[in-house]
């Protein structure tokens, strides 16, 4: 049986992805605030808000295994959250339409009785066939964009406006599921492939 794992976010997509694995999960969402610091790098962001995370459950839970993870959808510099309201949704389709946009996400591991931790940062190439008015409109009337960052769900309906990704498949989806496995079984926070 696998040891208990407590993921530090709300996020369902996380937890699905997580649970495919039949990854126990305790969910225990961090409070810390997701604000970009002055001058701060998308990069730089997405590692220092995982880790804060992080740790900040692990203060509270030590002896636990933490996993924690922030990702963030930038274009020419500019960081994408999730769209407020509908006029947002749609501008943000419109400057993803036909280009080619990163999916960053930064996940850290740790456990506060161990000496060893892991903090990685996966980045995935996402290009958006050309979206028409119609296409837009459509969408954003579904409702789905609503709380996803960069207005959109790769495992949704979106799934028709993405001509290629690049990467990570996962990644775009919440969470790095190849390299969290990996670092998982590497410091023995989980033993997923034991008999």
């Amino acid at each position: 049986m696998n040891k208990q794992l407590i993921l530090a976010s709300a996020s369902p997509r996380r937890q699905e992805l997580l649970s495919l694995l039949g990854i126990q999960l305790e969910i225990i969402p961090s409070k810390i605030e997701e604000n970009f610091w002055a001058g701060e790098s998308p990069e730089e962001h997405v590692t220092r808000l995982a880790r804060a995370k992080a740790e900040d459950i692990a203060n509270q839970y030590p002896g636990r295994w933490i996993l924690a993870a922030d990702t963030v959808v930038e274009i020419d510099g500019r960081v994408l959250g999730k769209p407020r309201d509908r006029a947002e949704a749609e501008e943000m389709l419109k400057l993803l339409s036909q280009r080619e946009h990163r999916v960053l996400t930064g996940y850290c591991l740790l456990n506060s009785s161990v000496p060893n931790k892991k903090e990685r940062r996966v980045t995935t190439r996402v290009k958006f066939k050309s979206l028409s008015e119609e296409e837009i409109r459509w969408y954003v009337n579904t409702g789905e964009p609503f709380d996803k960052a960069g207005g959109y769900a790769v495992q949704g309906m979106a799934a028709f406006m993405v001509e290629k990704v690049q990467g990570s498949y996962t990644n775009v989806v919440g969470l790095p599921l190849c390299e969290v496995v990996e670092d998982l079984q590497k410091l023995g926070a989980v033993n997923l492939f034991a008999k």
